[in-house]
């Protein structure tokens, strides 16, 4: 698999570093091996092509370990999901879980999903997850959120009418700040309900058990006008 430059296309980035700690030879191994077999093309491609008779396609920005798309894509072998990851060590992370569970119906980039977005076609994603995003809570950092009225707009062009949207967060002001945002765009209705629940098709993470954040996980689901 390809490490791509740390920022292509020359916007703020809306993640920290890319790598970590050594990678353990198995993983390394299979970035190696399986990695290319499953790594999204390069220049524009419509997600269809990947898998022609998937029922729906699913994009999953910033998986971590890839626990939630790999569990995500092993309930519903019938779906493409598509996850963007720009840690190194978490992509490495996804690719053992895809190797493991025999999944044939994921496929993993490295790097930015803002830029993966600008080369899919209108209205070809069913739904989009944004689960536990760099929260960036320092007030001059915020520019950095991947959650920005020009993303919104790009995210609403590649998801079909009707399609959903998941944001979660376990910081309370960015759960704040999204929903003020999103709810600014006019593209997507949602969010009503109970917050603070975890959708019944949600798979937990051990990032989320980790509690990391300054509150209980936020759950927002939109749906595309």
């Amino acid at each position: 698999m390809t490490v791509p430059p740390q920022q292509a296309h020359g916007a703020l980035r809306s993640y920290g570093r890319i790598k970590s700690r050594p990678i353990k030879a198995r993983q390394a191994a299979l970035l190696d091996s399986l990695g290319p077999k499953i790594e999204i093309p390069e220049g524009p491609f419509d997600p269809k092509t990947l898998m022609p008779d998937a029922r729906e396609v699913w994009l999953e920005i910033g998986f971590g370990g890839g626990e939630h798309m790999a569990g995500q894509a092993a309930r519903a072998p019938d779906i493409l999901i598509i996850g963007v990851e720009p840690f190194l060590n978490g992509v490495a992370s996804a690719v053992r879980h895809v190797d493991e569970q025999s999944l044939a119906n994921v496929r993993v980039h490295q790097g930015d999903a803002r830029e993966v977005a600008t080369r899919l076609p209108d209205t070809c994603l069913d739904r989009v997850f944004i689960l536990f995003p760099d929260p960036w809570p320092k007030a001059r950092h915020h520019k950095r959120r991947i959650v920005q009225p020009e993303f919104l707009v790009e995210l609403a062009r590649v998801l079909k009418p009707g399609g959903g949207l998941r944001f979660a967060t376990d910081w309370a002001e960015y759960a704040e700040w999204a929903l003020e945002r999103i709810a600014a765009s006019g593209l997507f209705s949602g969010a009503l309900g109970d917050t603070a629940v975890p959708p019944a098709d949600h798979l937990t993470t051990r990032y989320e058990e980790k509690r990391l954040g300054d509150c209980a996980p936020v759950w927002l689901d939109f749906t595309r006008l």
